[in-house]
């Protein structure tokens, strides 16, 4: 397999926007002290607040001149007034190009280091404000499908340089074997961002009946999961809380080896997580019965003689029957308000995604309900995002690699071509999948749980796209850490493309198990 070569670090050059120098003599600088103690940024830090398009927003004052600049410029961009969908799409587009294009290398990074938690909650707080804009936007008809991508590709640039400047401020750390797993939705401030109008409490956030969490896990296959539509997302899975008379706080979930299951929450969230974001319906009498009506349904179906609910691997929206982890919760909110609330308002579509490994995995839907699509849906107020800044790294880099074999099969002919090994594994992994239940927990520590719904094609897909992604990881991984170390930076995103790009050039065609049609 070849290499990427020597770890030379490519030297980055931000795209050339121009500066615009609109701060007017009416700004005015306050103490965080003077804010509400619901948006208080940190203990003696400094924040701008400047009012665009009729909302109050904070600008960080960091002390570091470049980075304040660029800040305020995407503030300004995002509050920009518009008028047409042309006009938006244009204005989102133009602040997702400023944000992917703003690099470490251009600040005092020990300036930003010092000031990360003023930062990190402005950056939350922008997120926050774009998702109450959109419904001002949708109000007026303005979200075009073109418009749709560009905010969501907004979402997720602001997301990886939250997650940068994280780890910035966390000095690099990552997490070793053996080490101990923080949980979801706990840890210090800048682990856990919350809502404005949601104190942040001591241990972890207080959870309602109906609750929806998105979450990303640490593998190569919940990275695939999560750019697998034709927009590219951050999140794995989706499950909905349900909260007993008694207080008892479970999951309701679909997982693969399961199905529609109900798990224990604190398992949960101490499981395999890298990052997770907690949304609130609006009304909570809604959410309390979407959360009951799953509750009931899969209880009853893992009963004995009930039916049980299969994982739904087709990604297929009608049909209740089986059930993929964000179907759980379009069934429970559309069966809780009589049809009112029908999820997603935008979902993702399958038409430009690589249709062989669509066909390896057994998705035959044009569009699905993705976790990802929980972030468009103003229904829903975002009530607390969470990351372990020790495994954002390898989240972004697994991502850059997925988004690369991806793009390959699209546009480069590469298709998967399995060995005698991989349908070997095919074959007796379809085989386990028709073991009795109680023998697949028994050899659950060393053999994954199949269903029998599996097909085995799915579980050979899952091992060449392992396969072909760890090595490329691993490369990636050394070449980041070579910057850390060298520059006190992780690899901006365009870096880590141009990395792979060279790699599939010296490849001749075969990248693990995909090769050149």
């Amino acid at each position: 397999m070849p290499s990427f070569g020597q770890t030379k670090l490519l030297r980055f050059e931000p795209p050339a926007l121009g500066r615009q120098k609109w701060l007017e003599r009416t700004s005015f600088l306050v103490d965080s002290a003077q804010l509400s103690a619901g948006h208080s940024l940190t203990a003696g830090g400094r924040a701008l607040i400047k009012e665009f398009a009729g909302y109050k927003t904070m600008l960080p004052q960091t002390g570091c001149t470049a980075f304040d600049a660029d800040f305020a410029e995407i503030q300004h961009l995002a509050g920009q007034t518009v008028e047409s969908e042309t006009a938006l799409t244009l204005a989102l587009q133009a602040l997702y190009a400023k944000i992917i294009g703003v690099n470490l290398s251009a600040y005092d990074v020990e300036e930003l280091r010092a000031e990360a938690p003023l930062v990190l909650k402005s950056m939350y707080q922008l997120r926050l404000d774009l998702r109450e804009r959109l419904k001002d936007w949708e109000a007026r008809g303005l979200v075009s499908a073109e418009a749709e991508k560009a905010l969501r590709s907004v979402f997720r640039a602001i997301r990886y340089a939250t997650d940068m400047l994280g780890e910035l401020a966390t000095g690099y750390d990552q997490m070793e074997t053996g080490e101990k797993v923080l949980p979801a939705f706990t840890g210090t401030d800048i682990n856990t961002l919350v809502h404005p109008y949601l104190e942040k409490p001591e241990g972890r956030i207080p959870f309602r009946s109906g609750d929806v969490i998105i979450v990303r896990g640490l593998r190569h296959n919940s990275a695939a999961i999560a750019r697998i539509g034709d927009v590219d997302s951050q999140f794995s899975h989706a499950a909905i809380i349900h909260i007993d008379e008694k207080g008892r706080d479970r999951v309701l979930e679909s997982l693969i080896e399961e199905g529609a299951t109900i798990s224990n929450l604190d398992y949960t969230l101490e499981h395999g997580l890298g990052r997770a974001v907690l949304f609130r319906h609006r009304d909570s009498d809604i959410a309390a019965r979407a959360a009951d009506k799953m509750y009931e349904k899969i209880r009853s179906s893992r009963r004995r003689g009930g039916s049980h609910i299969f994982y739904d691997f087709t990604m297929e929206l009608n049909g209740y029957d089986e059930l993929f982890c964000s179907k759980v919760i379009r069934e429970a909110y559309d069966k809780a308000s009589g049809g009112l609330v029908m999820l997603p308002t935008y979902p993702t579509e399958f038409r430009t995604s690589p249709r062989d490994f669509l066909d390896w995995i057994g998705v035959t839907a044009d569009v699905s309900f993705a976790p990802g699509d929980m972030e468009l849906e103003t229904q829903f107020d975002a009530i607390a995002e969470w990351r372990d800044y020790r495994k954002t790294s390898r989240m972004r880099l697994m991502d850059m690699v997925m988004v690369k074999l991806f793009e390959w099969m699209e546009h480069q002919g590469y298709v998967f071509r399995p060995g005698l090994g991989i349908r070997l594994i095919s074959f007796f992994g379809k085989l386990s999948g028709y073991l009795p239940n109680f023998l697949k927990d028994f050899l659950s520590f060393a053999i994954p749980k199949v269903p029998s719904n599996m097909e085995g094609k799915t579980i050979g897909a899952i091992a060449m796209l392992h396969s072909t992604a760890e090595p490329l990881y691993q490369e990636l991984r050394k070449i980041e850490n070579a910057s850390i170390n060298q520059h006190n930076r992780p690899l901006h995103p365009f870096q880590i493309y141009e990395y792979l790009d060279e790699f599939e050039r010296k490849a001749n065609g075969k990248i693990g198990y995909l090769k050149k049609a």
